[in-house]
């Protein structure tokens, strides 16, 4: 009995939040380590990770102390007003689909590790199709999904580690410990890397439609958040020291130095941690627009489906651009709305208010600092 409670409310629901974050973001951060240098990314790695775990824990008080269902666009509505409403649709539903898009961008590069002879458009179409039927799937459904595919990927980012061991100190010392030209060249992929938002109203509905008390959520939000920082840091390991040119992708560099079946086993990471997370990140736009601005059912499935696919084609085809864009002027966005939402919406516990205010002050200069550099660079 013990073990299915351990289960139900630590296992199932801390996999349904890494399997979400785990993502495209992390095939970028060898090559973000590579040119800022390793401490340099190993530092971010850490203070964002601390970052956005307090960002997720802020977002579930939020939804907690909401007695009415909605998406992060209506409690900006509830807690800042009509132009709070207004601006958070760009971070829920133009954002968002900016993310899906990076989805497509990516699926590509892993899919030809598994069919290299299928033409392009093939393998959009494939993915596409897969994620978009997905998106219609229930919360239970996803958590126990979210528990095999990060078993899995986790499974095959080891592999990546092992094979990179090999050489370790030697290629390891040789990389730069830091890089002044590209110091913040880390910010958006990370930030990107980490981001989990989406998936915290369907973990915190998982506890409810479980009985389970939501006080037990707090621990799955953080090591949810935590686990997929120690996964990011053994694969950026294994690239840095498998690579000898280090690609924007991490695939590229790795095609003629790792075993047929190896690069098959990275195909497969690849696809499957993309279309797990397209599902989660699908379902948070297509509910936002239900709960939040009552779109009819035929034009949320037009918009959900259609609009990543049409931005694709359109020429939005650059993936470490986009997810540096996303990840510093819409998740940085993203992270000010949850602060300023948390502070209407609970009253200061724990800790002394002064203290609060100081923590979230340090919070809004990160976010302010990344938007302001990623629309200047």
């Amino acid at each position: 009995m013990a073990k299915n409670n351990f289960l139900n409310s630590l296992i199932l629901p801390t996999a349904l939040l890494s399997g979400t974050i785990i993502g495209a973001g992390i095939f970028a951060l060898p090559y973000v380590f590579d040119k800022a240098g390793t401490i340099t990314g190993l530092i971010y790695l850490v203070v964002f990770t601390a970052v956005l775990a307090l960002i997720h824990l802020k977002y579930a008080d939020i939804i907690n102390a909401t007695p009415t269902d909605h998406r992060f666009a209506g409690y900006a509505e509830i807690y800042l007003g009509k132009i709070g409403k207004i601006s958070a649709i760009l971070m829920t539903v133009i954002g968002t689909i900016f993310i899906l898009t990076v989805y497509l961008i990516l699926c590509v590069s892993f899919i030809n590790l598994l069919a290299p002879g299928l033409p392009d458009f093939y393998k959009i179409l494939i993915f596409w199709v897969l994620g978009s039927l997905a998106i219609y799937w229930k919360v239970e459904r996803l958590a126990i999904s979210e528990l095999l595919v990060t078993m899995g990927i986790t499974l095959i980012i080891f592999l990546v580690f092992a094979f990179g061991l090999k050489n370790f100190s030697e290629v390891i010392l040789s990389k730069p410990k830091f890089n002044a030209s590209h110091i913040f060249l880390p910010y958006g992929p990370i930030l990107f890397a980490l981001s989990g938002r989406v998936a915290i109203p369907a973990l915190l509905g998982y506890f409810r439609r479980n009985n389970l008390s939501q006080s037990l959520s707090r621990p799955a939000i953080v090591l949810g958040t935590i686990f997929p920082a120690v996964v990011y840091l053994l694969f950026v390991i294994g690239v840095l020291n498998l690579s000898a040119v280090v690609s924007e992708d991490s695939i590229s560099g790795l095609v003629d130095r790792l075993p047929s079946r190896a690069l098959e086993l990275l195909g497969i990471l690849g696809v499957v941690s993309l279309w797990s997370t397209y599902i989660v990140i699908g379902r948070d736009v297509k509910k936002s627009l239900e709960h939040d601005f009552n779109f009819p059912r035929i034009l949320i499935f037009l918009f959900v489906i259609l609009a990543p696919l049409g931005l694709y084609f359109y020429g939005l085809q650059n993936f470490l651009q986009l997810i540096s864009v996303t990840g510093g002027i819409f998740i940085g966005l993203e992270g000010i709305f949850i602060i300023l939402m948390r502070q209407k919406a609970c009253l200061p516990t724990g800790m002394a208010l002064q203290r609060k205010n100081l923590l979230d002050y340090i919070l809004l200069a990160i976010f302010v600092g990344g938007i302001i550099h990623a629309l200047l660079y």
